[in-house]
């Protein structure tokens, strides 16, 4: 007798800031990595343009994977691996983090009883597997239930949501080792400036006009340019090597963001690409780097933006389709100059389902295979 030729895997398909995404216990997944990268492949339909065969949404920031698992590290609730499933090829990318997904790590670990919820707020430390910082995220639990209803709006996503302010502990050199990896706070990359950053994400930092752009074009103006996009490729293989991420043609990091003066009342406009397709706001790690390379001194964001004094830096970041406000709590006093201490920010969240995604037996028989090390750090990295 033939047995069952699907696998059901319990899901919560989840909007997280201006992503979206499902939502896994890493219980639920193979504990290998291959085996696992097989499976969220097929969950998501890639490689396809239009992933008609799986649950992604044809789109980089409609094809993300959360796995999440009670965490066994001292003062930490969660751990949060994060995957950008690639479109075009059979890809599971684990090498950046996510701060959009972020966003529904609390909520979704609440729900599935991996933390205790208080009232009014329940804070939920998190372990970023991917970078391995930590963040806390800050859940409305009014009468100890997570509330997806407030009057919250963000850039990027329609109507009004409960507000979760995230905060980012110590995420410099997250990915590259070093806030600034070449040591500098401006290079030179085949005679364009850069600020080579890493505060949470890997981020090129560009002057619009070194590319003889006003940084105000629309994303489909930036995307339609092939020479354009074909320098800012040859300057973004450049910066891999620089930062130590060696051949970046494969990767989903480092970042790019163009930067010019604000049109909107902001502090600076944006337009960041992620890496080849300009994106139609900014994530959020990458809008904390940005700002914090704007907070640098001699970066290439000098000349363009003009912040207050005070160790707080309130920062305005304008982008395609709004605005991104943070806090960046900065040290001068520290010997070794500037310090980031704390990034804050506030997005939105909401589960959108929950059930079983189905993927063929063929590919995994939902046999769960755990190695003897259970570590998420070890099952992301192997």
């Amino acid at each position: 007798m033939l047995g069952p030729s699907q696998t059901r895997i319990p899901c919560t398909l989840m909007r997280g800031g201006t992503s979206k995404g499902p939502f896994f216990l890493a219980s639920d997944l193979p504990g290998q990595t291959e085996l696992r990268d097989r499976v969220l492949l097929a969950v998501m339909g890639s490689p396809d343009a239009r992933q008609i065969d799986g649950i992604g949404g044809a789109d980089p920031l409609t094809s993300k994977v959360a796995i999440v698992s009670r965490s066994s590290r001292l003062g930490i609730d969660v751990d949060y691996l994060f995957g950008q499933v690639a479109i075009d090829r059979p890809l599971v990318d684990v090498t950046p983090n996510c701060g959009n997904m972020l966003a529904g790590v609390g909520p979704f670990a609440i729900e599935r009883g991996l933390v205790p919820s208080h009232d009014p707020t329940t804070p939920v430390r998190i372990y970023m597997v991917n970078t391995g910082n930590t963040a806390v995220a800050h859940v409305p639990t009014p009468g100890c239930q997570v509330t997806y209803d407030g009057e919250v709006a963000i850039a990027g996503v329609p109507g009004t949501a409960a507000p979760i302010r995230i905060d980012f502990l110590n995420t410099a050199g997250s990915v590259c080792g070093a806030l600034l990896p070449t040591g500098h706070a401006l290079d030179e990359l085949d005679n364009i400036q850069a600020t080579l950053i890493d505060n949470g994400m890997p981020v090129v930092v560009l002057r619009a006009a070194d590319f003889g752009k006003s940084g105000y074009e629309s994303p489909a103006q930036l995307d339609s340019d092939q020479e354009f996009k074909r320098r800012l490729e040859q300057i973004r293989l450049l910066a891999g090597e620089r930062m130590g991420l060696g051949d970046v043609r494969a990767k989903v990091v480092p970042k790019m963001t163009l930067i010019a003066p604000p049109q909107h009342g902001g502090d600076l406009a944006t337009r960041t690409f992620i890496p080849h397709k300009c994106h139609a706001a900014i994530g959020v790690l990458g809008a904390v780097t940005v700002g914090t390379a704007c907070v640098l001194p001699g970066s290439v964001a000098a000349g363009i933006v003009s912040l207050p004094q005070g160790a707080v830096k309130p920062l305005s970041v304008e982008h395609p389709s709004g605005e991104f406000s943070l806090e960046i709590e900065v040290d001068s006093a520290t010997p070794n100059g500037l310090k980031v201490v704390r990034s804050s920010l506030i997005r939105t969240a909401r589960a959108l389902f929950r059930g079983d995604v189905l993927v063929p037996a063929r590919i995994w028989d939902g046999v769960i295979s755990r190695h003897p090390a259970t570590d998420m750090a070890t099952l992301g990295h192997e």
